[in-house]
């Protein structure tokens, strides 16, 4: 059993590594294709193979901070007073918009409010005020999804 196993992956390998072409029309549009019949005119590309079993991590070696991160040469970097200025702009920025959000909020608040105290006589039942009412609900739970997502940004800020 182990020997056809064997044998089955022997024979399914090269199958696993299929070519690929790179194909650009007269407009210049790029696309890729793994179909020959597809690649007519297309150059094919030189892959290498996937390695199914990379290297391991050495043994004194462990976890995410283990991992050798390489950046190709000339790989843009920015100083850090550059992104630590960038940061506070971007703080403040968010903090701006978090004012500006929670005055809209308060607003879509009381005119909520104002709405649930009046009644209109085209209002026969509950479901018609309901239905007036939806609109600035709604709204109210726009602007404490803006607040929410803005205070978990400003959060994530270094």
């Amino acid at each position: 059993m182990k020997t056809m196993f064997l044998i089955l992956a022997m024979i399914a390998a090269p199958v696993a590594h299929a070519e690929m072409w790179k194909c650009v029309d007269q407009n210049g549009n790029t696309r890729y294709t793994n179909i020959k019949a597809d690649a007519k005119g297309c150059k094919a590309l030189e892959m290498d193979p996937i390695n199914p079993n990379p290297s391991p991590v050495p043994a004194n070696q462990t976890g995410p901070a283990s991992r050798v991160q390489q950046k190709p040469v000339n790989f843009p970097s920015v100083k850090s007073d550059t992104q630590r200025q960038r940061d506070g702009d971007r703080r403040k920025i968010l903090q701006q918009e978090m004012t500006q959000e929670q005055g809209q909020l308060e607003l879509a608040r009381r005119l909520l409010a104002e709405q649930k105290t009046m009644r209109l006589d085209s209002e026969k039942g509950p479901a018609r005020a309901e239905e007036r009412l939806k609109p600035y609900e709604d709204k109210v739970r726009l602007h404490e999804t803006n607040v929410e997502s803005l205070k978990k940004e400003i959060a994530n800020i270094r």
